[in-house]
């Protein structure tokens, strides 16, 4: 091997004279010229010895060799173009090589999620109005089991900082493997989970789903709801297990979906004890929704078999949703806006962890309507700002009223 060789891949892979105290061939003496460059490039695996741990530096190279040594410094990020010209036959025969080392240099990705929000809570009929400040970061990893699964880990801070809220949480929330069984999509462990466009059931479940299809679909589920941090205390209903199944058609622009979900194992959140009448809820949904471009429009209804009371009379165990969006903030184009608005008639029983911002869970016993409007603009580029209004009431108590206002900057990385 040349100087200049060594030399010239080191320095593009950022080498320093302090980088490794150390090498692992017996026969590079900490002396060598090449000791600190020779060190660095066998800790990228960049450069291998032979199998008695000797570098043998002062043996010629073949063309071959040297394209497999250019090959993987390419996949390490080097900058060895001149290289990589010199060396551009053996490297094309060497392609699959090269991507195999590509794809396992690039094996874990790391992403991640910062967000503050602040709200507004106004309650009538109930104590007291609240308000919420807090921060949350999100760090995402994805790894590569195979050319067919894949790992997902996600890890949690969040730290309420707001006036009445103390504390901060971290937990490792997510951990799934994603995959396919023949033509059928698995994925299994803790993860995010939604039911009813989100309106029955929004945050995560420990069990697995499989989804086959494409224009026509169909999807099943079995697990456990999970409750975490951001399940408040006033909640009165938490279940134990729950299953469920859809079947759906999307051509594109137009959008249908039929699914019945499950619950079973009802505890109040506070007492843990048996709540009878939400026991096995068995929620039927239908879905629809047509894409206009940049306008969407979408409704689903949802019916409940709890047997509901409030105040000892029966309470409304059916309701719709109506969402209509136009365009949307986009993460990579600054500038980027959209608008949602939404209608709620929902029973009681049709939500059990509901997506929206506003108060919906103070309502769990009785069902709740009423509406909101969000808006949403990217003020740069992974930065995305988005205001909500929430006016809502209970259906069968008109006076418990509650309004939110909720404000967020998420940033993205």
């Amino acid at each position: 091997m040349k100087k200049s060789l060594v030399l010239a891949m080191a320095m593009a892979l950022g080498v320093t004279a302090s980088a490794y105290a150390a090498n692992p061939f017996s026969d590079v003496p900490a002396g060598h010229w090449a000791y600190d460059s020779i060190a660095k490039l066998a800790a990228a695996g960049v450069i291998e010895g032979y199998g008695d741990d000797t570098f043998r530096g002062d043996r010629l190279m073949t063309r071959y060799e040297m394209a497999q040594i250019v090959a993987k410094a390419m996949a390490k990020g080097a900058n060895v173009d001149k290289l990589a010209a010199e060396f551009a036959d053996e490297l094309d025969k060497l392609n699959v090589r090269v991507a195999a080392l590509e794809k396992k240099s690039d094996n874990v990705k790391i992403t991640g999620q910062f967000r503050y929000h602040y709200a507004h809570h106004k309650r009538k009929g109930y104590d007291e109005n609240a308000h919420e400040n807090a921060l949350r970061s999100r760090i995402w990893f994805t790894g590569t089991v195979n050319d067919g699964w894949t790992y997902t880990g996600m890890l949690q801070n969040l730290h309420n900082i707001g006036e009445g809220t103390v504390g901060e949480k971290t937990e490792f929330q997510r951990a799934y493997l994603d995959g396919r069984v023949g033509g059928v999509k698995v994925r299994a462990g803790r993860h995010d989970f939604q039911l009813g466009d989100a309106n029955l059931y929004d945050t995560r479940m420990d069990g697995i789903k499989i989804a086959y299809g494409d224009k026509v679909k169909f999807g099943a589920y079995v697990g456990k709801p999970t409750n975490g941090a951001s399940d408040l205390d006033f909640r009165d209903v938490k279940y134990g297990k729950f299953w469920g199944a859809n079947l759906g058609y999307d051509s594109g622009k137009f959008s249908l979906n039929v699914a019945y979900d499950k619950f079973h194992d009802a505890k109040n959140a506070l007492t843990n004890k048996d709540v009878d009448n939400f026991d096995d809820d068995g929620v039927w949904s239908v879905q629809a929704g047509y894409n206009f471009g940049k306008a969407t429009l979408g409704a689903i209804y949802l019916k409940s078999d709890v047997d509901a009371k409030y105040n000892g009379k029966d309470a409304d165990t059916d309701g719709f949703v109506v969402t209509a969006t136009y365009a949307g903030a986009e993460a990579a184009k600054p500038g980027t806006w959209g608008l949602t608005a939404k209608y709620y008639d929902q029973g009681a029983g049709t939500f059990i962890a509901h997506t929206m911002d506003g108060l919906a869970m103070d309502f769990v016993n009785q069902g709740f309507k009423g509406w909101s409007v969000a808006g949403n603009v990217t003020v740069a580029k992974n930065m995305i700002a988005t205001v909500e209004y929430f006016d809502i009431k209970g259906k069968e108590d008109s006076d418990k009223k509650a309004k939110t206002l909720w404000s967020e900057l998420a940033v993205t990385f």
